[in-house]
């Protein structure tokens, strides 16, 4: 089994532990969408796909293990003792770390490479993917009613919106964007 495979295998069986505080769905509506999102960016902007599909694949899993709350953190930890358990090389297990460290758009942290820049830009973008979700959220963890669910849920996409940067990634999101948008409207 390839070092990819494994890493989704790992993310996937944390997903479906009891513990998951968000169950299952995050593999599925979350973790799928960003790394195909982060694939076509890296091919797209000739970055070290590997390194972008690994990160892809870890970049939420201290919000899986350990909660929501300096996940990024947490992540880098797990996805460096992981990454060890499993042979991969320090240099890259190095470069993976830093794309979980900057994945937050909410920590307007410097991201140096592509790759750390892909993983945040497709980590937003996975939020027009399923829209469902965030109104789940909305009305579920933060018991909002429909009128309230609906500005938070704009005012989310048009965060995420806004915090794509790279011309590829707007191109790909824009028409969901426009659509959310206009479905969303005040």
């Amino acid at each position: 089994m390839d070092i990819i495979e494994k890493v989704r295998n790992f993310v996937e069986e944390e997903c479906k532990k009891p513990s998951s505080k968000y169950g299952y769905e995050p593999y599925l509506f979350h973790f799928t969408p960003v790394v195909n999102y982060a694939k076509i960016l890296a091919e797209e902007l000739k970055a070290d796909k590997e390194i972008v599909t690994i990160a892809a694949w870890l970049h939420d899993i201290g919000s899986i293990i350990e909660g929501r709350k300096d996940h990024h953190i947490s992540g880098a930890k797990i996805a460096e003792k992981k990454l060890t358990e499993f042979g991969y090389p320090k240099e890259k297990i190095g470069k993976v770390k830093q794309c979980i460290l900057n994945h937050r758009g909410s920590q307007n942290r410097k991201r140096i490479s592509v790759e750390e820049q892909i993983i945040a830009e497709a980590d937003a973008m996975s939020n027009f993917e399923c829209i469902g979700g965030l109104f789940k959220a909305a009305f579920i963890y933060e018991k909002l009613n429909q009128i309230e669910a609906q500005e938070t849920v704009r005012k989310k996409l048009e965060n995420k919106w806004k915090q794509l940067h790279l011309e590829n990634s707007k191109k790909i999101i824009e028409p969901k964007y426009k659509a959310a948008m206009l479905l969303l409207k005040k």
